[in-house]
């Protein structure tokens, strides 16, 4: 990778850290605080029930580094990002020309086109790839070669739709986003969200196969033919991903779209939505790649890794920017919120 790349890389991926989060655009208005404290049970081991104004810094070591409180310790406070950004004034992103630019789909519809059953899966052949990088967040990286066997990946994320029949059968709790034990009007094919980690686990079980890994996951939405920094390659496209910086463009609160609304920003193994969209659960602990001297109290078995970034600005608590297909995200495997999904991966035998 030349000088060049790595530092226009750099400038670009900073440069989008400073977004500020946006709402979830619906009709129906929404809960403030819906995205963090009703969405997680584990949230309450440091909020009270449904306040997030009663925090007990005591319990939570790790909050500190995003949080402060007052001198009470009775009502928290969200603290100063120390991120400097020299290059942030040079960024300039082309909106897209509307909201739906680039989609195949409307943004909203009622009857499904994608179907009920469990996603059609792709294949991903045996071999090696680069994973990671050097340009960016300190646990993402060395960049390495690493290998996986032949696998199957699906397609496109799990749909509420697909999630219902699941709860159905199952007679498991509803996402908190469904009312009635259904999903809302016109997000029939929408990627389900607050979803946990043991969710994600057991709805692919049902449907006869399993979570991925974290280096399968990144595989197949990176290929093996060159270290792309996103599934459609190096450059970044706004009118390819659904993530922050599209709907921070053109000024609009963000949301899920469809899965595969938008064709051109398919991976090299034709998946869909492998950047934006949601958070995509893998089966992998948060673990230091291989020559990692970074040292972080969170390596080991505490937290499962998301990949893929999402629709929801994230940037505050430097989760780095829903986009490149090296980024990583990594939380308890009881959180659930507006931005968490996944798709189901199979050993190809």
């Amino acid at each position: 990778m030349s000088l060049l790349k790595s530092l226009t890389q750099l400038s670009f991926f900073m440069s989008l850290g400073i977004f500020s989060a946006t709402a979830l655009a619906q009709t129906t208005p929404v809960e403030p605080y819906q995205h963090s404290a009703q969405s997680s049970e584990s949230c309450d081991s440091c909020h009270t029930k449904n306040r997030v104004d009663a925090f007990n810094a005591t319990k939570a070591n790790d909050c500190q580094e995003c949080h402060t409180t007052k001198p009470d310790n009775a009502v928290v406070q969200v603290a100063e990002k120390t991120f400097n950004d020299p290059y942030a004034n040079k960024l300039h992103i082309e909106p897209p020309p509307e909201a739906t630019t680039g989609m195949s789909v409307p943004m909203y519809y009622d009857e499904t086109r994608i179907g009920k059953e469990p996603h059609k899966m792709m294949p991903v052949p045996a071999g090696k790839f680069l994973r990671g990088t050097n340009n960016r967040l300190p646990d993402e990286g060395p960049q390495y070669t690493a290998e996986t066997k032949a696998f199957l990946i699906d397609q496109y994320e799990v749909t509420n739709l697909q999630y219902k029949q699941f709860i159905d059968a199952t007679k498991r709790k509803s996402p908190n986003h469904f009312r009635n034990r259904t999903y809302p009007d016109g997000k029939v094919d929408h990627p389900v969200v607050f979803v946990s980690w043991n969710d994600a686990h057991d709805y692919c079980a049902w449907a006869g196969k399993r979570l991925p890994t974290d280096i399968e996951w990144e595989k197949a939405a990176r290929g093996t033919e060159d270290d792309r920094d996103f599934p459609w390659g190096d450059t970044f496209d706004v009118t390819k991903v659904n993530s922050p910086v599209r709907w921070k463009s053109l000024h609009l609160e963000g949301d899920t779209m469809p899965v595969g609304s938008l064709e051109a920003g398919k991976s090299p193994y034709g998946l869909y939505d492998m950047s934006g969209n949601v958070w995509e659960w893998t089966d992998s602990w948060y673990t230091q790649y291989p020559g990692n001297t970074w040292a972080s109290e969170n390596y080991g078995e505490l937290y499962k890794v998301l990949k893929g970034g999402s629709w929801w600005d994230c940037s505050y608590y430097q989760c780095g920017v829903s986009a490149p297909v090296f980024n990583r995200s990594y939380f308890k495997q009881s959180v659930k919120n507006s931005s968490f999904g996944f798709r189901c991966a199979k050993d190809d035998n």
